[in-house]
């Protein structure tokens, strides 16, 4: 019996072990992809204490946020893979007790080199952890109860957001930086114990079939190669020599990448359903939406305790609002989605998102930047939610699997993407005194949330009518 079966037969019946422990390891899951949640936002509240305290540059400021999102996304559905062959529970495990490890280590850093390889450490242990515990939670349940479990499963994500800025504020202002990370290892240790005795046992995996570990590395070089060359522009320009190599080398890795999936055994994406246009939409919008979250996170951060003094708990407490409105703006997006279908919210969204990065850079005051990025954060959980309906509503249910890998890996490079850029453009109040940084970040990033509606309106496609069928909604593309 395989590993996935065991679990499932176990987990719905009606006296075993793992049926009476379900919640419990749900649970158990869920806090421990809070943590890789966290590790986003929790941070970034911690940056202008770590810049200082380790001396570190813009550049290294910037992968500090960077190397996380970007090996954490580029590797995420090579973890994936390598559950469903190895089994989800060793996987998880693996994850986990990596992640908790590279916590401690990126914790003791004295030196920009150990935080940011503690930093890409984290990534690898997330990018293994947090495909194999959703696919442990699937394989928990069924039915119904299913259903509610992957509902917690996706309120994580807003309620990170709001946990990650004030936890974040509290462990700066109180204990220091390291803390943001050292508060993952006891955690982390005592979820691997519990973890390891609770969850089923499984016997080896039934999956056959190759890891496709240069799908991986070429598709993670290709958005290293972009990132440092975004970064590098913040000091050097925009038009450099090195730029003039290094993007054309991204470019080459991203169709290297492809080719391969074409052309391997046993690829790590099927670039056919990331070509459909729901899908192609989908994973634009949460690039976007993505983007969007971490230049209001990076840019507020440094703007409220770097140019106007204020404490890393009061930082924390004025973003509460910001996450708060990203979770109601999902929540509302999520009733009216059905009614008002997915391009007309994508659009109303981003030119929200455009509004409100507009106001500071209009008027860069305190007040206006707390109003101006709430108003944008609704806009960007408008984004998320539409990111998701769209990519993943019209497939057929045997490629929601890599669908959904396919989004979370554009997210991740999102995040990863915006921070670079963002880092680059307002690099003049990051490394100086002057706020016209600030402005010309939130004046780029007004410009491309409403860019981005416009390509929206364009490349979201319509609803799709109530009686079509999933093998007809996966075709949705050709619309």
């Amino acid at each position: 019996m395989s590993g996935a079966a065991e679990i499932h037969e176990t987990s719905a019946g009606t006296g075993g072990p793992a049926h009476r422990r379900r919640w419990r390891i749900l649970g158990l899951l869920g806090v421990a992809q809070l943590m890789l949640i966290l590790d986003v936002t929790v941070v970034a509240i911690a940056l202008p204490h770590i810049e200082t305290d380790l001396g570190l540059s813009r550049a290294a400021l910037t992968w500090t946020v960077a190397a996380y999102t970007m090996t954490f996304g580029g590797l995420l559905l090579l973890g994936g893979r390598i559950a469903d062959i190895v089994g989800a529970k060793r996987v998880a495990l693996t994850g986990l007790l990596i992640f908790t490890v590279a916590s401690l280590v990126t914790g003791l850093a004295a030196s920009p080199a150990m935080l940011l390889s503690g930093r890409v450490a984290q990534g690898v242990g997330a990018a293994l952890l947090s495909p194999a515990a959703l696919s442990l939670v699937v394989t928990l349940f069924a039915g119904d109860e299913r259903n509610k479990a992957l509902g917690v499963w996706s309120a994580l994500g807003g309620g990170g957001a709001a946990l990650g800025v004030l936890l974040g504020g509290l462990l700066t202002a109180g204990p220091g930086w390291p803390w943001v990370f050292y508060i993952n290892v006891p955690i982390g240790l005592v979820i691997l114990v519990a973890l390891a005795a609770m969850l089923p046992h499984q016997g080896p995996a039934t999956g056959r079939g190759r890891v496709d570990v240069l799908g991986a590395l070429l598709v993670t070089a290709a958005t290293g190669a972009l990132i440092y060359a975004l970064i590098e522009s913040g000091d050097r320009g925009w038009f450099t020599t090195t730029n003039a190599w290094l993007l054309p080398l991204a470019v080459l890795g991203y169709l290297a990448f492809v080719a391969w999936q074409r052309r391997a055994r046993s690829p790590l994406m099927d670039v056919a359903v990331l070509s459909r246009r729901p899908v192609a939409a989908g994973t634009f919008l949460i690039l976007i939406a993505t983007a969007l979250m971490i230049t209001v996170f990076f840019l507020g951060t440094f703007y409220f305790q770097d140019a106007q003094g204020y404490g890393a708990w009061e930082t924390g407490l004025l973003f509460l609002p910001v996450a708060l409105a990203t979770m109601v703006g999902a929540h509302l997006t999520g009733r009216a989605i059905t009614r008002y279908g997915g391009r007309r919210l994508a659009v109303a969204g981003l030119v929200t998102a455009a509004i409100g990065m507009a106001v500071p850079a209009v008027w860069l005051h305190p007040v206006t930047v707390l109003v101006g990025v709430v108003i944008a954060a609704a806009g960007t959980g408008a984004g998320f939610v539409v990111a998701s309906a769209t990519a993943l509503g019209q497939v057929a249910p045997h490629e929601a699997g890599i669908a959904s890998g396919i989004v979370s890996t554009f997210h991740e490079f999102g995040a990863s993407l915006g921070v670079a850029v963002i880092s680059s453009v307002a690099a003049a109040s990051l490394v100086g005194s002057s706020l016209s940084g600030f402005t010309h970040g939130f004046v780029v990033a007004a410009v491309t949330a409403g860019a981005a509606g416009v390509v929206a309106a364009i490349v979201t496609p319509a609803p799709a009518s109530a009686g079509a069928t999933a093998a007809d909604r996966s075709q949705e593309g050709a619309r």
